[in-house]
C-alpha cells in the first residue's frame, strides 16, 4: 500500500487509521471476551462466536451495574462459571455474604440424575 504513489498520502494514512481501529477491536475482544478457541473456521461460525461472547459481556455488565457491584466483570464471569445450576438469587452468589453458604449442607444446588 505504502509503494502506491497513485494514491494521495491522506488516503494511505485513512486506510492504516481504519486498519488500526480493527486491531484495537480484536485487542479488546483478546482481553474482555476470553474467547480462547474458535469452534468453527468458516466466517459465519466465527461471527457467531463472537456475537454470543459480546452479548454474555453486555449481559454481565448489565447485572454488574443494576447490583451496583464492586467486582471485576472476570471475578463476576468466574462466579457465574462455577455455579450455573445454584438455585439461588444472583445477588446472594455475587456478594460476600451470599458465596458463605455454597456448597454447605443446606445448599439448593439442582440435582439432576442422582448427581
Amino acid at each position: 500500500m505504502t509503494n502506491n504513489f497513485y494514491l494521495p498520502a491522506i488516503k494511505i494514512a485513512e486506510v492504516y487509521k481504519g486498519r488500526w481501529h480493527i486491531e484495537l477491536f480484536f485487542k479488546w475482544i483478546k482481553q474482555n471476551l476470553r474467547i480462547k478457541t474458535f469452534f468453527g473456521n468458516n466466517a459465519n461460525a466465527v461471527k457467531t462466536q463472537i456475537w454470543i461472547a459480546v452479548s454474555m459481556y453486555l449481559m454481565v455488565a448489565s447485572l454488574k451495574k443494576q447490583l451496583e457491584l464492586d467486582i471485576s466483570m472476570g471475578k463476576i464471569l468466574q462466579i457465574l462459571s462455577v455455579n450455573p445450576f445454584q438455585q439461588v438469587l444472583l445477588r446472594q452468589i455475587l456478594t460476600q455474604s451470599g458465596n458463605e453458604n455454597l456448597g454447605g449442607e443446606d445448599c439448593n444446588q439442582l440435582i439432576i440424575n442422582g448427581f
